[in-house]
């Protein structure tokens, strides 16, 4: 698997600044207009992509399996219609795509889509520049194998599955590609501030030994960035989340998005993060090195000192500042004992020469 992988004209990996993705889903409220609307704002909010769910409400949802569970559960608790009449309502009309597309060129970012319909993939393909696996799909092989042999990177969500299954899905995957992203997630979707405590963000760490080579990401639907961070922090290169103009509205999507202010908030910060992780070789940076001589302590004379003396601990004292010809405390052994070839004055710096 690449370490590095190139999403539009962007390259992904640890080394290089996070992409940022705005899931816009169903936020478009079946509005072509609206979708474009919210293209252009995620763009001056700092997304590097907007991505939306290409899907027939009959090619992912059974009408009859939903309604034969009885009451509707989770997120979907709160949903005033059937699970298919929601679904159906969301979708994507394909003749939208060209323009979705046409619109995030103009806007200066990528378009993508989570396709959950096997016959869209061809169609699609023509229009983006990398896939997304939503977490659902994950044991859904089939649909893996068709995105990872299309030649394009593909973005894994692993949210509600476990080991096991994320290693079919990755070993499925990488038959056909050696670009992926693989994203922890967690998919419940009620905006419940109690979601922070099963985000499992550690759980990227595994990734990181069970992968070793490959782009690490998060899918994430908690409010705020305080998750972003932390991935970011774990490595993650490529963040997730839903995107709105508006909390407010109705829909199944707008509640646990970010808005164009949380999403700017979301950005800077993680900018100012990747900027404060710097290096792993730890080294005197450029902008402290003039601290070193004010910070730092030197050896020097406690008193007068005269030529020929012999110096003994009593006659060295450790302050500041530490000019760089200076001797620092942990050298003090090496002065003890010699013998003066110089006077030094009281608080001069001791040095190798000052003795012999």
């Amino acid at each position: 698997m690449k370490t590095e992988l190139k999403i539009g004209k962007r390259t992904i990996g640890l080394k290089h600044p996070t992409y940022f993705i705005a899931d816009i889903a169903a936020n478009h409220d079946g509005d072509l207009e609206r979708a474009k609307s919210l293209i252009y704002k995620c763009a001056e909010s700092g997304a590097n992509a907007a991505k939306f769910q290409n899907f027939k409400a009959k090619s992912i949802v059974s009408d009859f399996g939903f309604r034969n569970l009885g009451q509707q559960r989770s997120h979907q608790s709160k949903w005033n219609k059937s699970v298919f009449e929601v679904y159906n309502d969301a979708s994507l009309p394909m003749e939208w795509t060209q323009t979705l597309k046409e619109t995030c060129d103009d806007a200066g970012i990528d378009y993508l889509t989570a396709p959950y319909d096997l016959e869209m993939i061809p169609e699609l393909s023509k229009y983006v520049c990398a896939w997304k696996l939503g977490s659902g799909d994950i044991t859904w092989h089939e649909n893996i194998k068709a995105m990872a042999s299309d030649g394009k990177p593909l973005l894994i969500a692993t949210g509600a599955s476990n080991m096991d299954e994320v290693r079919m899905a990755v070993i499925a995957a990488t038959e056909y590609t050696d670009e992926l992203v693989l994203m922890q997630c967690n998919t419940n979707y009620t905006a419940s501030l109690e979601n922070f405590h099963y985000i499992a963000l550690n759980v990227l760490k595994t990734y990181s030994r069970e992968f070793p080579n490959i782009v690490l990401g998060l899918s994430d639907h908690t409010p705020g960035h305080s998750t972003v961070l932390g991935a970011v922090t774990l490595g993650a290169r490529v963040i997730e989340k839903h995107f709105t103009d508006d909390c407010t509205h109705n829909g199944p999507d707008h509640k646990f998005s970010m808005d164009p202010i949380t999403w700017n908030e979301m950005v800077y910060s993680t900018r100012e993060l990747e900027a404060a992780l710097g290096t792993e070789e730890k080294l005197v940076m450029d902008n402290e090195k003039e601290t070193v001589v004010l910070q730092r302590r030197s050896l020097r004379a406690s008193r007068l000192l005269k030529s020929g003396d012999k110096i003994g601990e009593s006659d060295l004292v450790s302050l500041r500042p530490c000019p760089s010809d200076s001797l620092p405390p942990y050298r003090l052994k090496e002065l003890i004992g010699k013998t003066l070839v110089r006077d030094i004055k009281e608080h001069n710096c001791i040095k190798l020469d000052d003795v012999n």
